[in-house]
């Protein structure tokens, strides 16, 4: 069974961090483009950020560059999202997802999605 789990959402002040982790089961996260995604309550979902097939590039959304970094763990088949100087509009569920494609620019499908982690930034 092909599964992505999210995990280490949760309750931040503003200014504080997070690391969110994309674990995968039953396929190779190496061999794929993973997305970091966010929804907000009663907006649409956007791209956070992106790592290519073999990590040979990554971008991020301008909301979010210079504060968050995405990596990749081959050996715990993981891609993480470290999310620092948090803001309460990064307030969201996030979401990996997965794509048997090379890079994250083009027509990038998604076709594997986790079920979202909740992070919420306030004081």
């Amino acid at each position: 069974q092909l599964q992505l789990v999210e995990s280490g959402g949760g309750l931040v002040q503003p200014g504080g961090s997070l690391r969110l982790s994309c674990a995968a089961s039953g396929f190779t996260l190496n061999y794929y483009v993973i997305g970091w995604f966010r929804q907000a309550p009663g907006k649409e979902r956007e791209g956070v950020s992106c790592i290519s097939r073999g990590d040979r590039s990554t971008n991020y959304a301008d909301s979010v560059k210079g504060r968050f970094t995405i990596s990749r763990d081959n050996a715990k088949n993981t891609v993480y999202l470290q999310m620092n100087s948090l803001k309460p509009e990064d307030t969201a569920v996030y979401y990996c997802a997965a794509s048997p494609g090379f890079y994250c620019s083009g027509d990038v499908s998604w076709g594997y999605w986790g079920q979202g982690t909740q992070v919420t930034v306030s004081s």
